[in-house]
C-alpha cells in the first residue's frame, strides 16, 4: 500500500451518508406544524446540503419570523427520528479506513451543526476516522459563533488539519456532492472531487468546477490517489468566490 499525508475533507449529508429522508421528511414535518405551505419532493431535496436556514428562507419560503421555531422543530424531529433513518452509502466505510491505513489524514466540512454532525458520525461508527469534524453553529439562525459559510468550515478543518504532524495540506483535496462544497474547496485553493450520488441536480457539479465527478467509491479513491500524485502542481479547479458560499 502506497503511504500518503495528502489530506481529503469531506462534506457529510449527499457524500458520506445518505439522509434516506430523515432531512426532508424532518423539514416537511416543522413546515406542517406551524401551518406554513411543504415544497415538492424536488425541491425538498435541494435543501439538502446548503445551510438549513438559507434553505428554509429561500426554498420553502419560511418567514424571518418564523425561521427560528422552525429549525427547533425540525431539529428535534431529526434528532429523535431522523439520525437513524441516514445510512452510509455503500463503500464508504471501507474507503474511508483504506484512506486512514494509507496514512492520509481525513476531515468532515459540513453545513451541519458541529455537534449533531459528531452525533451523526458516531451513530455509524465511523466518528473516530476523522482528524477533525468541523460544522456550523448549533443555532443555524445565529450570525456568529463558528464558521460561517462552507469556505470557512472547510478554512476550519485545514488550520486543525495543519496541526497533525507531517500532513501536506498544499495538496489537500475536498469531496462534495453539491456546488457548495466546489465553491469552499476552491476558496481554500483545493480542488473538488464531486460525487454523482448525492443531491445535487444534473449540470451543478459541472457549472460549478468540479475537478472530476465520479460515481463510486472505486472511481474516487482512484481520483484522490490520481491527484495525490501531482505534487508541486496547482490546483485544477479555477472557480473563485468572494465571501461565505
Amino acid at each position: 500500500m502506497t503511504h500518503t499525508t495528502v489530506p481529503v475533507i469531506f462534506d457529510l449529508d449527499g457524500t458520506l451518508v445518505d439522509p434516506a429522508g430523515g432531512i426532508t421528511d424532518g423539514i416537511a414535518a416543522a413546515l406542517t406544524e406551524l401551518g406554513l405551505p411543504v415544497p415538492g419532493r424536488d425541491r425538498l431535496d435541494a435543501m439538502i446540503g446548503p445551510k438549513l436556514s438559507h434553505s428554509l428562507r429561500d426554498v420553502a419560503g419560511v418567514p424571518p419570523e418564523q425561521l427560528e421555531d422552525a429549525i427547533r422543530i425540525y431539529r428535534g424531529d431529526y434528532l429523535a427520528s431522523g439520525i437513524a433513518q441516514s445510512r452510509l452509502y455503500p463503500g464508504i466505510r471501507a474507503l474511508l479506513k483504506t484512506l486512514v491505513e494509507a496514512g492520509r489524514p481525513v476531515a468532515v466540512a459540513t453545513q451541519k451543526p458541529e455537534g449533531i454532525a459528531r452525533t451523526v458520525l458516531e451513530h455509524h461508527g465511523i466518528a473516530a476516522l476523522f482528524h477533525t469534524i468541523r460544522g456550523s453553529a448549533a443555532n443555524e439562525a445565529a450570525a456568529a459563533g463558528a464558521p460561517s459559510g462552507k469556505a470557512s468550515i472547510v478554512a476550519a478543518a485545514l488550520a486543525d488539519l495543519s496541526t497533525r504532524n507531517g500532513a501536506d495540506i498544499q495538496h489537500a483535496v475536498m469531496v462534495g456532492d453539491r456546488a457548495q462544497d466546489v465553491a469552499g474547496a476552491a476558496a481554500n485553493g483545493l480542488d473538488c472531487i464531486g460525487v454523482g450520488w448525492g443531491f445535487a441536480p444534473d449540470g451543478e457539479l459541472h457549472a460549478a468546477g468540479a475537478v472530476e465527478i465520479v460515481h463510486t467509491t472505486q472511481a474516487l479513491h482512484a481520483t484522490i490517489t490520481r491527484l495525490s500524485e501531482r505534487p508541486g502542481t496547482e490546483a485544477l479547479n479555477e472557480v473563485h468566490t468572494i465571501g461565505n458560499v
